[in-house]
């Protein structure tokens, strides 16, 4: 079976797949290509024209004698080689690269013309800034790159590419800067990409599953669509992995005091950036222990409230059926459902929806006697205040709701054993080897640049002290 078979063969019941017959300077050959995924006529005039000897260069029909001299000497296009082998052709074709098949020759010429459509570069859905670059990923890996190397004009940026997934055979790329990344890093992120055996892949999370090694709501691998916050993590020692098919590219190792690090920090005035992150640790801490402090005092220690509130909660809770922490579960996982029903949604009527419901939630839950307005007050602020870190959102979603049943069955008590395993999860939890709560318990003066507080970008930018220096 020649190799014009062969991939005929391969790529049979596919209607997309065309084959153009073209009698070339050496002989008669067939160029394979996709319609959808390449530029027609880019193959036209840049790839049959030469072939036949109508291009800009007309060699005679003799003078050229080999593949490798119709590469050099004939076809008037920029990216253009010989292929491994007819598999590797038949990879290159349906990645949108036209192949070139002869007759009296074995080699197999791809020619890069790809022309599929592709979403533009536009502004990040999930990391909206006041100010600063607003140009997001899309889905083309390519594209991607490009948008980084843009950024970083350095001959040690390096992207390593390799093909995941025996059926997908999707492009994922490491990316990482030489000489200021740590080699065991590098290394490391390479072993677990080479080493996944998957039948396909088609996000990064897929990847960030072989880069965890420890079960927890806290996300231990960074992620964005922000070209210039991968950028700023490379010159810091991070590694990205860029995987073609999805605007998402992650970075290792990830901390978890970047959580409360917002793209737009480093562009705003720093005081105010400042006082937004202290908001955040408030809103952080609101989120986590606020529901079950109230589950625990209300149910165990009333005590610690003032008379006069107390009588004022007592009037507020009158005929309310439920306990208190029952009562504080179903409000919120009913502002649970709200806001997913609000995020899954069209997103014309998906915020108005959520704001409506909220409102007639809560009045309606008040009127029936199922909650007290002060526990609508409570779960309402948490629920707020997850917004303000939404990247912690599940991980404190899962520990306020652990917080509030450790209340509820032991009061103060249970709530600091809760409050207890919540630190110890910290911990112990680390990224691709690096402590997750770096640089905290750390002697290193960096952590007084950028951790609670940002410091002057002259300090961060000129005398950082790479995150990934310790372990």
């Amino acid at each position: 079976m020649n190799n014009l078979e062969y991939v005929k063969e391969k790529l049979k019941n596919s209607f997309d797949v065309k084959y153009r017959p073209v009698q070339t300077v050496i002989g008669k050959a067939t160029v394979v290509f996709i319609d959808d995924l390449c530029n027609v006529n880019m193959i036209s005039e840049y790839v049959l024209l030469p072939l036949r000897g109508f291009g800009k260069i007309k060699p005679e029909v003799g003078s050229v004698s080999s593949i490798k001299e119709i590469i050099e000497n004939v076809l008037d296009i920029g990216a253009t080689d010989i292929a491994k082998d007819v598999d590797d052709a038949i990879m290159h074709i349906l990645s949108g690269d036209p192949a070139v098949i002869f007759e009296d020759y074995e080699e197999i010429i791809f020619v890069e013309t790809k022309g599929f459509p592709v979403r533009g570069v536009g502004t990040p859905e999930t990391e909206s800034v006041l100010k600063g670059p607003r140009e997001g990923f899309n889905e083309l890996i390519v594209n991607n790159v490009a948008l980084i190397r843009r950024r970083i004009k350095n001959p040690d940026l390096k992207f390593e590419a390799v093909v995941v997934g025996e059926k997908s055979q999707t492009a994922v790329a490491v990316c990482y800067l030489e000489g200021v990344a740590p080699k065991d890093l590098v290394e490391n992120v390479k072993e677990k990409v080479n080493g996944l055996d998957l039948r396909f892949i088609l996000d990064t999370n897929y990847v960030e599953d072989a880069l965890k090694n420890q079960k927890s709501f806290f996300d231990t691998v960074g992620y964005t669509e922000k070209p210039d916050e991968v950028s700023a993590k490379l010159l810091e020692g991070r590694v990205a992995v860029i995987v073609d098919g999805t605007p998402f590219v992650i970075t290792v190792p990830y901390f978890f005091l970047e959580n409360f690090q917002m793209p737009d920090d480093y562009y705003l005035n720093k005081y105010y950036t400042n006082f937004n992150r202290i908001l955040r640790w408030f809103a952080f801490f609101i989120a986590t222990l606020v529901p079950g402090l109230y589950v625990a005092i209300i149910t165990y220690h009333f005590s610690m409230i003032p008379s006069l509130f107390m009588f004022r909660l007592a009037v507020s809770r009158a005929g309310v059926p439920f306990p208190t922490f029952l009562e504080v579960i179903l409000m919120m996982l009913a502002f649970q459902f709200i806001k997913e029903a609000g995020l899954r949604l069209p997103q014309p009527i998906g915020g108005a929806m959520s704001i409506v419901s909220a409102l007639i939630l809560g009045d309606a839950a008040v009127g029936a006697g199922i909650a007290s307005r002060i526990t609508i007050i409570v779960v309402a602020l948490s629920t707020l205040s997850y917004f303000l870190i939404p990247k912690l959102y599940g991980a404190v979603s899962f520990w306020a709701i652990v917080l509030v049943v450790f209340s509820a069955a032991f009061g103060i008590p249970g709530f600091l054993c809760g409050a207890l395993l919540l630190l110890i999860q910290l911990a112990e939890l680390d990224s691709i080897g690096y402590q997750f709560l770096f640089p905290v318990g750390s002697i290193n003066e960096y952590r007084f640049k950028d951790v609670v507080l940002r410091g002057s970008l002259g300090k961060i930018s000129k005398d950082f002290i790479k995150k990934g220096d310790e372990k």
